[in-house]
């Protein structure tokens, strides 16, 4: 299966989109080869600012072009940004509605190699309790390029998650997009698996794992997480009475709770979450530290399992 890192895409789309949209500027605090802005540099470097490693001071200044009328794309690792930037980010961007599109680079277990104080696990959650911003983060290359154009079309603050390395491409050029919009990817009829970001392909790894076991998984790619599609996850979860959900973050307040938060208030149903459980990672490589984490697809066929067996008690 092809794999190509989102970061790439990402880093190409907005070069397109540059050409296309002089309003558009680029924010960096000084990660612009890991970020893949550096591409954008090259080509319009009137329009590239680079604050250096200042998280709060670039969203406070992404802010102040947004109130001008441009459309500013701010960058940085994403444990950083809302680690140093939290505060900004929630008054001069969330409470005042600024058309501000927050990047973090390096989630998840993207910088395995750089320790547990450079891996984000905690971003949706921080980012989930913000009112107004739109929390997207998608599944492979494909979708990220049309995740930053609808970000730049999109008028009001958005949280796009991006991923360093390569990931399976499990969408295509001609699948619609569309945020807040979710896609189901594969029909099933006895357990729903809802995936974001890296973790859709695992999810489908795991559902071709489960056909052989006699186990019809249906497979949305939720690449919004804020809003969530109710309507589609409830009429899926309506029609297989089972659901596991997979993200590369924490269970605690992420899409998972999000997601459980809605079904145990609309249709509860036997539900269990693969994430990283209440626990710091540690130093490894990516998939290492996936399999350490339990962010893998045999995780998902085994949390499968056993809201099966639930629903048949």
């Amino acid at each position: 299966m092809t794999k190509i890192a989102p970061r790439q895409a990402y880093g190409e789309e907005l070069v397109r989109l540059g050409q296309e949209n002089p309003d558009i500027v680029v924010l960096d605090a000084d990660v612009a080869k890991a970020s893949m802005t550096y591409l954008f540099k090259e080509k319009f470097p009137e329009r590239f600012f680079d604050l250096g490693i200042s998280e709060s001071d670039i969203v406070g200044t992404g802010a102040g072009f947004a109130v001008a009328g441009k459309i500013p794309f701010i960058n940085a690792y994403a444990n950083f940004l809302l680690g140093n930037g939290w505060e900004q980010i929630h008054i001069s961007v969330a409470y005042a509605n600024q058309n501000v599109k927050i990047v973090g680079h390096n989630i998840g277990a993207s910088s395995g190699k750089d320790g547990p104080t450079h891996l984000p696990f905690e971003d949706i959650a921080l980012m989930r309790v913000l009112p107004g911003i739109m929390i997207v983060e998608p599944a492979d290359a494909i979708e990220m390029r049309k995740a930053v154009r609808a970000a730049a079309q999109h008028q009001g603050p958005i949280y796009l998650r991006v991923g360093r390395l390569p990931v399976p491409l499990v969408t295509c050029e001609e699948d619609p997009f569309e945020l807040g919009k979710a896609r189901i990817l594969r029909e099933g009829q006895d357990v729903t698996i809802i995936a974001t970001g890296a973790m859709v392909a695992k999810g489908l790894e795991a559902a071709e794992e489960l056909a052989s076991l006699g186990i019809s998984a249906e497979v949305i790619n939720l690449h919004t997480i804020k809003p969530l599609d109710e309507e589609t996850l409830l009429r899926s979860v309506q029609k297989t009475g089972a659901v596991v959900t997979a993200e590369e973050h924490t269970i605690l307040g992420g899409m998972g709770s999000a997601v459980a938060e809605l079904l145990v208030e609309e249709f509860p149903v036997p539900l269990q979450r693969v994430g990283v459980k209440d626990r710091f990672a540690v130093c490894a490589p990516y998939d290492e530290l996936h399999n350490i984490l339990g962010l893998t697809a045999k995780a998902i066929t085994q949390s499968v399992q056993r809201v099966i067996r639930k629903n048949r008690q």
